[in-house]
């Protein structure tokens, strides 16, 4: 059975648990608040002395970034569950129509700057695609490795694929990229990092949504391959549950803000009329998903389109990657700075745009100002139980919606159990270096790219 069957299979079987699941949590928050209630748990809210006013005002972000996190987390299951619904409904209709296939041409293309390690293993993914005909576009931007020889080596005609490889100055990713989209035969292209690989299913799956005419592009699901080390197996985590939920969310209103590098399929004449990639962000990627939303196209996602990439197994390696995607998201949302308040095409890019305003700005501070109201627990006794009964509601809402999401995308739930662990260490260390990675970006704080050293685990 190919890996698009099994999903199609898990959607089906897992449908009920879904519904029950989003249920389910919505029961917890509703116990969690009778139980406070009966249990005289309160927040303490005096202002008599300058301590005392800051206790409340504290107090009260701590109750309103929980009733805000547990806000966000049931709307995103449930739209996560309405665009499953409507996923159904399409792929019954898609079973019980008549006609030609949809395949057009598509042209992959995979930017590579010293990723001797990794890009045989990229083309060979490639090769291995079940999809009917396809051109594969390498760019070696200039790497002084040996990426362009082992490159050169699986260069050639294959049954279903032609492989070309490109070389050009390094200029950076988004030149790479622009270079092999002016010369992609394709009216479809399927931008990807050199260091993924996509599973069998990736391209056929993805291309469907591009029979409607008004989609622009379609975001793939990314996949975490390296689980050796604590820091890697929670970035899977977060992966599943903090980006591939919130993507499956904003998918049912065809808004996704962030096509991924790692596999993003779009309709060429889509890019070329917005100029295609831009030189002047760290996150091509949220600038570009961005400019189209602008522009009026549907941006999907397609769950069943699946890139495995290599994580960051050490923590400062994870900081320098979450800092530049921290500073590049926020020199995208600069750009667009005037459409949150002024007229955009339409109210879903605008409603996105906000979206990514709360997640970047406001919601590191609302983690540093809970990091404060927990360190404030351990030395005053009138904020302990409140604090230690809304961080157990904390921890119990985030295993419930880890579940959920470890089901939706048949991954094993047994790595629910490392929810308390990322709420409680993973979460606060990423939003304080976000928090910081912010006030840099205000300042105009110089910082170089920082390209991530691989291992090879792909």
């Amino acid at each position: 059975m190919s890996d698009a069957s099994n999903a199609r299979r898990r959607e089906r079987l897992n449908g009920p648990l879904f519904v029950v699941m989003s249920f389910g949590l919505l029961y917890v928050s509703w116990a969690g608040a009778r139980g406070a209630e009966h249990a005289s748990v309160a927040l303490p809210i005096f202002f008599d002395t300058p301590y005392l006013a800051v206790r409340t005002v504290v107090s009260f972000v701590f109750l309103a970034f929980f009733l805000v996190l547990m806000a966000r987390q049931v709307l995103l299951m449930i739209f996560s569950v309405l665009d499953q619904l409507v996923r159904a409904r399409a792929e019954r209709r898609r079973r019980s129509a008549r006609g030609p296939t949809f395949e057009p041409l598509v042209t992959i293309i995979a930017p590579a700057f010293n990723e001797g390690k990794v890009i045989e293993g990229s083309i060979r993914s490639l090769l291995s695609l079940d999809y009917p005909r396809y051109e594969v576009l390498v760019v070696d931007d200039g790497s002084t490795d040996d990426t362009l020889e082992r490159a050169r080596a699986l260069e050639g005609e294959y049954p279903n694929a032609r492989v070309e490889v490109l070389w050009k100055p390094n200029g950076g990713k988004a030149a790479a990229l622009n270079f092999a989209i002016e010369r992609a035969a394709g009216e479809f292209v399927l931008c990807m990092d050199s260091d993924s690989t996509l599973a069998r299913s990736s391209l056929s799956e993805a291309i469907r949504h591009f029979e409607d005419p008004d989609v622009g592009a379609v975001a793939g699901a990314v996949e975490v391959v390296n689980r050796h080390s604590l820091w890697s197996k929670l970035q899977f985590l977060e992966y599943v549950k903090g980006l591939n939920l919130v993507r499956r969310a904003q998918g049912f209103v065809h808004g996704v803000s962030i096509v991924p590098g790692p596999l993003g399929l779009f309709r060429k004449s889509a890019l070329t009329d917005i100029g295609s990639y831009s030189h002047d962000t760290f996150a091509e990627d949220c600038d570009l998903t961005l400019r189209l939303l602008m522009d009026g196209w549907k941006i999907c996602y397609e769950p069943r389109a699946v890139a495995r990439t290599e994580a960051p197994e050490e923590l400062i390696s994870l900081i320098k990657q979450r800092y530049r995607w921290t500073r590049g998201i926020l020199q995208a949302l600069k750009k667009h700075r005037r459409a949150l308040l002024g007229g955009t095409p339409a109210i879903v890019p605008k409603i996105m745009l906000w979206y990514m305003v709360f997640e970047a700005l406001l919601w590191p501070v609302m983690t540093s100002i809970v990091v404060a109201f927990l360190l404030a627990a351990g030395l005053d006794s009138a904020i302990r139980p409140a604090a230690l009964y809304f961080w157990v509601m904390l921890v119990v809402l985030d295993t419930a919606t880890t579940l959920y999401c470890l089901a939706i995308d048949g991954k094993n739930v047994l790595y629910a159990f490392l929810a308390p662990v990322e709420r409680m260490m993973f979460t606060i260390v990423l939003d304080v270096c976000r928090g910081l990675a912010s006030v840099e970006e205000v300042f105009g704080v110089e910082m170089s790219w920082g390209k991530l050293e691989r291992k090879g685990r792909v």
